[in-house]
């Protein structure tokens, strides 16, 4: 497709300045794709007189993951793994230490119990899984596989246990149309795929053209890229005191991103990875079992441990840099 377009353009595919404008707009159009998608299958399911519930825990969860998921489906079938699993690597460790560090820094964040007892542990153990499971340097739809049945039974456990807040929507909103919310759908899917295509050709250029590896981007700009839709949902949610929110952000996110989508990407097309190593991986899961430390402490994560937490990703990402240098 970009290649394409490029040629159109009169032969500028191995411009560099214009693979990272490609980039650019690709990340674009990915997040305000994935803010339609959301906004439409809300409406939607709305009128349909589903429960705020269940679309927070379904529908708004995976519109916010959806940026992630359509980067790592593609460069999975279009033949870099390395980008797909360093997206969905890269994300989770820039959700734990970065996001929920900025949200902390801006307001202590106040756990809950549940949170720290239910929710915490099991977005350990879905990067303890992926953990283990990159070990041999493949997914397969076997382990593809059990990573669906794990998002399964979460979603199963998440839905029997969770309790309803007493909030009714207000009667003075008016919902959305279903043509309205199913042109909404449309077309902020169209842009999910358009500008994951754009976004996935574009990096893996500019990555080949300076002698970066696909892990390495997508373990940094497309991990960033597609995580500013948790960032700035959980940095507003500080900021106004909904810690709960913020928190949940993440997490739901983390546990999305891993067993949701790595598994579909893994069935469809399994995935032999190399450019993502122990480092990698276990930053990953060394982030998650230090949120659910700091988390045990007064059940708040303070601006301090924020502070430390951030402090930790900034010199992850040195080290990256650092690695592309030598």
């Amino acid at each position: 497709m970009l290649q394409l377009f490029c040629a159109a353009l009169g032969g500028f595919t191995d411009n560099i300045w214009l693979n990272m404008l490609f980039v650019l707009i690709g990340i674009v159009l990915v997040l305000w794709g994935a803010d339609r998608l959301t906004e439409g299958a809300v409406g939607l399911a709305e009128r349909m007189k589903v429960s705020q519930l269940v679309i927070g825990l379904t529908v708004v969860a995976m519109g916010t993951s959806m940026p992630e998921f359509c980067v790592s489906l593609v460069s999975a079938l279009k033949g870099t793994p390395d980008l797909a699993v360093g997206n969905i690597v890269g994300s989770n460790i820039f959700n734990a230490l970065l996001i929920v560090g900025v949200a902390a820094m801006l307001a202590p964040m106040t756990i809950l119990k549940t949170t720290v007892r239910k929710d915490i542990p099991f977005a350990v153990l879905a990067s303890g899984a992926l953990f283990l499971l990159c070990l041999d340097g493949n997914i397969s739809r076997v382990d593809a596989g059990f990573l669906l049945i794990l998002f399964v039974f979460f979603m199963g456990i998440t839905l029997t246990t969770a309790k309803p807040d007493g909030e009714t929507q207000s009667e003075t909103k008016k919902p959305m149309k279903p043509l309205v919310a199913t042109a909404w759908l449309l077309v902020g899917l169209a842009c999910l795929v358009f500008g994951s295509n754009l976004f996935v050709d574009g990096a893996t250029t500019v990555a080949q053209a300076i002698g970066i590896s696909d892990a390495v981007i997508g373990l940094t700009i497309v991990a960033g890229g597609t995580s500013l839709p948790e960032l700035a949902t959980s940095a507003v949610a500080a900021r106004k005191g909904n810690s709960g929110i913020a928190i949940g952000n993440v997490l739901g996110s983390n546990v999305f991103n891993i067993l949701l989508i790595l598994g579909v990407t893994g069935v469809i097309s399994p995935m032999n990875i190399q450019g993502i190593g122990l480092v990698d991986l276990s930053v990953l899961f060394g982030s998650m079992m230090l949120l659910w430390l700091f988390s045990f402490t007064k059940y708040t994560i303070t601006r301090l441990e924020g502070t430390l937490l951030s402090s930790i990703y900034i010199i992850y990402v040195g080290y990256l840099i650092v690695q592309v240098v030598k």
